[in-house]
């Protein structure tokens, strides 16, 4: 027996909120203070990969479709990029800066794939609203990532980065597999769970 869909984008909203957080937390102090502790330094990118592979049994016992498949394919894929690209630049592997633009990417293939794998429009059931929601969240939320590549200590994009992950994990905890948005629930929706 396979949870609902739903208790999966829980679990990812989790580790999400648990990444902006620790992004967070690391704008908050500066990049210096955080690492002061160099394990620390190590910490959201080896989560970030983690997701990414999570990602991949999401992508083979939870999805329905070849578009689904390939949406959480592009995600788990991007994840680990993004996070082995930075675990590379913490540990001083990888030398070119230019490797920070991998989060951005993801962000902006993650949101892409949230917003290509709906079908159904905004209004049609709150598991639609929210992959919407997300998506946006995800495609305009890459430029802040995308700063912070180019101007490293800027509090703005450091802050921005981390509440990103916060949104997209508050909308991703908000979802339901069929219940109404804003008072409305299509009636080719289904009956709404709760």
């Amino acid at each position: 027996m396979q949870p609902p869909a739903e208790h999966v984008h829980w679990l990812f909203a989790t580790g999400a909120l648990f990444l902006g957080l620790l992004v967070l937390a690391e704008a908050i102090v500066g990049r210096e203070v955080w690492c002061r502790r160099k394990w620390r330094a190590y910490l959201w990118p080896a989560v970030l990969f983690g997701l990414g592979v999570l990602m991949w049994p999401v992508m083979v016992f939870f999805t329905n479709s070849t578009v689904h498949m390939l949406a959480h394919s592009a995600w788990a894929q991007m994840m680990m990029l993004a996070g082995a690209a930075e675990l590379g630049l913490v540990s001083g592997k990888l030398k070119s800066e230019w490797w920070k633009l991998c989060v951005p990417a993801a962000f902006a293939v993650a949101g892409a794939a949230f917003l290509i794998h709906e079908a159904n429009p905004w209004l049609y059931s709150r598991s639609a609203f929210v992959h919407h929601v997300c998506g946006w969240i995800l495609l305009i939320g890459a430029l802040f990532p995308l700063g912070a590549a180019f101007k490293p200590r800027s509090l703005l994009f450091g802050t921005g980065f981390a509440i990103v992950f916060i949104a997209a994990a508050v909308a991703l905890f908000s979802s339901r597999d069929v219940a109404p948005v804003f008072g409305h629930l299509s009636p080719s929706a289904g009956v709404a769970h709760r």
